[in-house]
C-alpha cells in the first residue's frame, strides 16, 4: 500500500525563476511524513515528538525534473524496511505521471533520553501495511 500526500506548488516554494527551490522539497517531504503518521497510522506526530522524537538520520534525494508554481504534486510514500526502532521510507514526488524527485530516508524512534526506542506494537502493525515499493 502507498500513502499519497497532495502538494500544490505555491509561490513560497519557488525561486525567482519560478521553479521549486530544492530546500522546499525537504519541507514537503517532512509534511508528507507527518501526514503519514497522522492520517495513515492514526498516530499524531506531535505525540511522538513529545515522547522522545522521530529524527531523520539519513536522507538522499534525486531531483529528476523541475516543478513549477501552480503544479499539483502527489508524494507517494512507502515503507522500505521496518526495524526495531528505525524506518526506511521511499517518497516519489510526481506531477501527473512525471517523476519530479525521489527520496530515500531513515527515521529512528527515540525515547526521552535521546536513545533509540522500539516502535509501539500497534504502530508497527500499521506501518507493515505500507511495506513495498511505490509504482
Amino acid at each position: 500500500m502507498v500513502f499519497t500526500y497532495p502538494q500544490n506548488v505555491l509561490f513560497k516554494h519557488c525561486d525567482p525563476a519560478g521553479i521549486v527551490f530544492y530546500p522546499r522539497y525537504f519541507e514537503m517531504i517532512n509534511d508528507c511524513v507527518e501526514a503519514f503518521f497522522n492520517d495513515a497510522l492514526a498516530t499524531p506526530f506531535h505525540r511522538l515528538i513529545a515522547a522522545g522524537g522521530v529524527p531523520t538520520v539519513r536522507i538522499e534525494n534525486e531531483f529528476v525534473a523541475p516543478s513549477r508554481h501552480g503544479d499539483r504534486l502527489g508524494l507517494d510514500l512507502s515503507v522500505q524496511r521496518l526495524g526495531r526502532s528505525s524506518l526506511d521510507l521511499s517518497i516519489i514526488g510526481r506531477c501527473e505521471k512525471e517523476v519530479r524527485f525521489t527520496c530515500r530516508s531513515t527515521l529512528v524512534r527515540t525515547g526521552p533520553d535521546g536513545r533509540s526506542s522500539p516502535w509501539e506494537p500497534g504502530l508497527r502493525t500499521a506501518m507493515k501495511a505500507y511495506l513495498g515499493e511505490p509504482t
